[in-house]
């Protein structure tokens, strides 16, 4: 059947049906292939939805390259078998436990979209959680506590979150590329960056999983603890979790520590 003989919402179901997925080469040499084959078809609802597949090109092409510059780090140590990113979430909140992740990709992975947790929907962060979990060599998650936070301070409990993190992960790393802190009590070489959520694939991966693991969490206190919104502000001093504190007072997953302007 010629292109002619076709209707456009035909040819359009052609084109939903690799462009859904048009992210591997295979994938993307088919959607070539159709943009070619109609590509002399006079009507216009044929011509927008070439012209969006290139649209689509031209965006996944700026997205490679962007995570190319993000696998810097990893590169300046290819030498190395197991390069873990550590990152965490939950430093900052009135509520909930101090989380760490640690991830060790393989060296030919590609996870379209990997970025800073922040920088990220939930929606596409979730999304990014199960890629990376199907993805990664290995995997670790460490957590201290809120009674754990108020005993030892928020920095030593974020080391320490940290440290089991890297032991969670079930292999001994080569190395570690950390987001801007180094880790006292390990034995594994570690390399410090600023702001490393946004520039290393790895750090940013662990980001991730922190961010993830913490927020589910945080959802599941909501259903035990009412009333707080932990399933809205995860925990961070909102002015209504605020109010809460201040009208029914704290709960057992309050940092004493950093509640006591509000209680």
């Amino acid at each position: 059947m010629s292109s002619e003989k076709k209707s456009i919402g035909e040819i359009r179901k052609e084109f939903e049906n690799v462009q859904k997925e048009a992210q591997t080469e295979k994938q993307q040499k088919a959607l070539d292939a159709l943009c070619l084959k109609y590509a002399q078809d006079g009507r216009k609802g044929v011509q927008v939805l070439i012209e969006r597949c290139h649209k689509q090109k031209e965006k996944l092409q700026k997205e490679r390259e962007r995570l190319d510059v993000m696998w810097q780090f990893e590169r300046q140590y290819a030498d190395c078998t197991y390069i873990c990113g550590i990152d965490e979430a939950g430093r900052g909140p009135l509520a909930g436990p101090v989380v760490a992740g640690a991830v060790i990709l393989p060296k030919d992975c590609e996870i379209l979209y990997l970025n800073d947790s922040k920088q990220l929907s939930a929606k596409c962060r979730e999304a990014l959680y199960d890629e990376i979990m199907e993805k990664a060599v290995a995997t670790g998650i460490g957590m201290a506590s809120p009674a754990r936070i108020d005993e030892i301070n928020i920095l030593q409990a974020t080391y320490e979150a940290m440290r089991e993190a890297v032991r969670a992960l079930g292999v001994v790393p080569d190395v570690l590329l950390n987001d801007a802190v180094r880790i006292p009590g390990l034995d594994v070489p570690q390399v410090p960056i600023v702001k490393g959520d946004a520039k290393s694939v790895s750090i940013a991966a662990a980001s991730i999983l922190a961010k993830v693991t913490r927020d589910r969490l945080m959802i599941q206190y909501e259903e035990v603890l009412p009333g707080y919104g932990f399933a809205k502000n995860k925990g961070y001093g909102s002015a209504d979790h605020i109010a809460a504190l201040k009208q029914m007072g704290a709960t057992p997953i309050h940092r004493q520590s950093f509640i006591k302007n509000f209680v």
